[in-house]
C-alpha cells in the first residue's frame, strides 16, 4: 500500500510541475542546446542509478525516525554553509561539472530526511550560482527525476496488480499531490526567490529538533 501511495504522490507532483511550471519549461526548451542537454542528462543520471539500485536497502536501513532527524540537520548545515558562497554565476553558466554535483545531490536526497529541493539549492549555491539561479537549477533538474520516479514505481506496481480499493486509494493521493504541488507553486511565485537559505534551514533544524525530542521521551 505505501509504495502503491508513492506513486500516486509522484504521479500528481509531476502533472502539477509540468503545470506550474510550463513557463519556465518552455523557456528553457527555447534555448535547449547540447550543453544544457548534458547537465540535465548528469543532473539525472546519479540519482537515477542510486534510485534503481538502492532504494529499498536505504528505505530498510535508513528509514527510521532518528536517521530522518540527522538527514535534517545534516541538510541545514549544507544550506547555510553553502549559502555563505558568493553569487557569482548566473543564467547559461551551468556546466557538466554542475550537472554532475546537482546529480550526487538529489542521489543524497533519497536518504530520508534529506529534501530534494534542499539539498539541490545548497549544491548550486555552493558552485557560486545566485539564489535565483539556484531556484531555477534545482526546479529543473526535479521534473525528469519526479517523471522518472513515477513511470518506474508505476511499472513496478502494473506487475503486482491493483484492486478496486487501492486505485480508489491512488486516484485520492494523485489528486491530493497535484493540489499541494500546484498550491506551493503559485504560493513560491509570491515569494522573492534570491531570499537568504537561512529560514529553511532553520525549520528543517527546528523539525529535527522536535523528532529528537520525541524520540528522548520515549
Amino acid at each position: 500500500m505505501r509504495k502503491s501511495f508513492e506513486v500516486a504522490l509522484h504521479g500528481g507532483a509531476a502533472l502539477a510541475l509540468l503545470i506550474g511550471q510550463r513557463q519556465t519549461i518552455a523557456e528553457e526548451l527555447r534555448h535547449f542546446d547540447r550543453s544544457r542537454a548534458l547537465v540535465l542528462g548528469l543532473s539525472f543520471l546519479p540519482a537515477a542509478i542510486v534510485g534503481y539500485g538502492l532504494e529499498r536497502p536505504i528505505e530498510q536501513r535508513l528509514g527510521g525516525p532518528k536517521a530522518t532527524a540527522v538527514g535534517l540537520l545534516a541538510g541545514a548545515a549544507a544550506m547555510l554553509i553553502a549559502d555563505t558562497r558568493p553569487q557569482q554565476r548566473g543564467r547559461g553558466d551551468a556546466t557538466p561539472a554542475d550537472g554532475l554535483v546537482l546529480g550526487v545531490a538529489q542521489a543524497a536526497a533519497l536518504a530520508p530526511g534529506v529534501s530534494r529541493n534542499g539539498v539541490t539549492l545548497a549544491a548550486a549555491r555552493w558552485r557560486r550560482f545566485s539564489r535565483d539561479q539556484a531556484n531555477l537549477l534545482s526546479r529543473t533538474t526535479a521534473l525528469p527525476i519526479i517523471v522518472g520516479a513515477t513511470i518506474l514505481k508505476g511499472e513496478r506496481l502494473r506487475r503486482r496488480g491493483a484492486s478496486p480499493s487501492l486505485r480508489r486509494s491512488m486516484a485520492i493521493g494523485v489528486a491530493a499531490s497535484f493540489a499541494s504541488t500546484l498550491a506551493s507553486q503559485r504560493l513560491i511565485g509570491l515569494v522573492e526567490r534570491d531570499r537568504a537559505l537561512w529560514p529553511y534551514a532553520a525549520y528543517r533544524a527546528g523539525f529535527a529538533g522536535l523528532v529528537l525530542a520525541k524520540l528522548h521521551r520515549r
